[in-house]
């Protein structure tokens, strides 16, 4: 089995156990509702990130994301990308910058 192959065995036990943990929110958390804990299949459980690192060897990182890749080759965001969303990063880091002054002129 090649790794797209595995990769789609993945995504599709994680879809499972997504919608198993939606019913037993349903159902409140209840305890006797608790969904069975699911193994990753042996095929995918030893899957690694592979992407090539600045040495040029690949990436042994096993906590990898739903894309296949590690959090530091692709699973985290890259940022806003839209006029709104830079406008309310910015506003954020105004406000943060803001605290942060007067933190320190406080203290």
């Amino acid at each position: 089995m090649d790794r797209k192959q595995r990769l789609k065995v993945r995504q599709a036990h994680y879809l499972r156990a997504f919608e198993a943990f939606n019913h037993w929110a349903a159902y409140g958390y209840r305890h006797d509702q608790r969904p069975p804990h699911n193994p990753l299949p042996d095929c995918v459980a030893d899957m690694r990130c592979e992407a090539t690192t600045r040495a040029g060897t690949p990436c042994k990182r096993k906590d990898i994301y739903s894309n296949g890749r590690c959090k530091y080759h692709g699973g985290m965001s890259t940022g806003a990308k839209t006029p709104e969303g830079k406008a309310r990063q910015l506003e954020g880091y105004r406000r943060w910058q803001e605290r942060r002054k007067q933190a320190t002129s406080t203290g």
